[in-house]
């Protein structure tokens, strides 16, 4: 069984890792964290420097996971863990369907109201298009 968690650095996507590492402790286990440019700060003209924004979200995405890998050692699990760039929920059913994952856990931070709306969610849209079951730990 392959079991993915994307992973962003709120208490909600730890404790959906931590809670993927309980219920599936003998899968494969693939922590995601996906770098959205479009949360980015724009200047004339587009993003501003672009490339070194990636760099220094790579950078922190890369000691968000090393902290996930450290979680899972104290489970006595090995983690994967991936990195890419794009739309948070695009990403994370793309990844799935490519690389034969069979259970996504993930974390929501539960909006509601009108950010809910305006914002949406990314736990619901990936639920609602992932190829293959979402548990979704609040």
């Amino acid at each position: 069984m392959h079991v993915l968690v994307p992973m962003d650095d709120s208490e909600q996507a730890r404790a959906a890792l931590e809670h993927a590492l309980e219920e599936r402790p003998d899968a494969q286990i693939t922590a995601l964290h996906v770098i959205d440019p479009s949360t980015a700060v724009y200047g004339e003209g587009g993003i501003y420097a672009y490339d070194a924004l990636i760099e220094s979200r790579r950078e922190a995405a890369e000691a968000l996971l090393e902290d996930a890998a450290a979680i899972a050692d104290e489970h006595g699990v090995d983690l994967e863990t991936e990195t890419v760039v794009g739309q948070a929920a695009r990403e994370v059913v793309e990844y799935a369907d490519e690389h034969d994952v069979d259970r996504i856990f993930m974390g929501s931070r539960g909006r509601s109201g009108a950010s809910r709306v305006l914002l949406g969610s990314v736990a619901e849209n990936i639920a609602r298009r992932a190829p293959v079951p979402v548990t979704i730990v609040r």
